[in-house]
């Protein structure tokens, strides 16, 4: 395989980032939808921003990669589209520097499970 001289280059920048030690520090969120029915107005608050969408059918799953500043807890609300009620959950709380998976599962009757695999707050 032959490099030209971009190519050279880009594999020397790559490779000094590497020993450098950048590192973004991401979680990836899931949140599962298993309240039996359609939810509508999905917002998840964490600590400097939030994400969301309009609507999320029953059994469904919305993914989302998100990278957080400062720290606080996460927050969950939502509207059921069969009754319109408006529901909301806290769950754990979140500093900077933390990566992993947090998977927030929408039950029934408003219940709400936070399952994590984060690195340690910091």
């Amino acid at each position: 395989m032959k490099l030209g001289i971009v190519g050279l280059v880009a594999l020397g920048f790559a490779a000094s980032l590497a020993v450098a030690g950048c590192h973004s520090y991401r979680i990836d969120a899931v949140v599962e939808n298993r309240t039996g029915g359609p939810i509508e107005l999905l917002e998840v608050d964490y600590p400097s921003a939030s994400f969301g969408m309009d609507k999320l059918a029953a059994g469904s799953d919305d993914h989302y990669r998100f990278q957080v500043r400062g720290s606080g807890p996460v927050k969950v609300q939502y509207t059921e589209s069969s009754t319109q009620k408006a529901r909301q959950s806290t769950g754990p709380s979140l500093s900077e520097h933390q990566e992993g998976h947090l998977e927030i599962v929408l039950l029934p009757e408003g219940k709400v499970e936070f399952h994590t695999e984060l690195t340690p707050q910091s």
